[in-house]
């Protein structure tokens, strides 16, 4: 295994299963092969069960004019770099777990309601998918990133 790139987590975000709560930011989330235990969406489709954002995505939102908040792009887990050139099958490895990449972030209508310019602005940066395949079963604000190659 060849480390490509090498990022950390920035911030961790669960869709909270009770709607009066919303998404809530987290020090930690615990994960299973159903995706983000206690979040809105595990075992719901083991394809999308983790959703990653790069920091990237915001910085094309703000240099578009588009003040965003961290989190508002649905995702789980929000890194340092720029994973969306893995296709599926490729591996990411997140702390001590390895999540494969199932497949890139569709356009939604959750987006047009942030901003009716981020679905064609963010057509192919807005996030990837992923799914976890062995670890410790907990990712952390700060844990490493490997973005690997065979």
């Amino acid at each position: 295994m060849t480390v490509h790139s090498q990022g950390k987590v920035i911030q961790l975000y669960v869709t909270n299963k009770d709607t009066t709560k919303g998404r809530q930011t987290t020090k930690k989330v615990h994960l299973d092969e159903k995706g983000i235990i206690d979040d809105k969406f595990y075992n719901k489709n083991l394809q999308r069960s983790i959703l990653i954002a790069s920091i990237d995505s915001y910085t094309i939102a703000k240099e578009n004019g588009i003040e965003i908040e961290d989190g508002s792009l649905g995702e789980n887990i929000l890194i340092d770099i720029n994973p969306y050139h893995l296709k599926s099958g490729d591996t990411l490895i997140i702390g001590k777990n390895e999540l494969k990449i199932t497949q890139n972030c569709t356009i939604c209508q959750g987006l047009s309601s942030v901003d009716s310019k981020l679905p064609k602005l963010l057509k192919n940066d807005r996030g990837i998918f992923a799914r976890y395949v062995k670890g410790n079963s907990e990712i952390k604000i700060g844990d490493s990133v490997l973005i690997t190659k065979s």
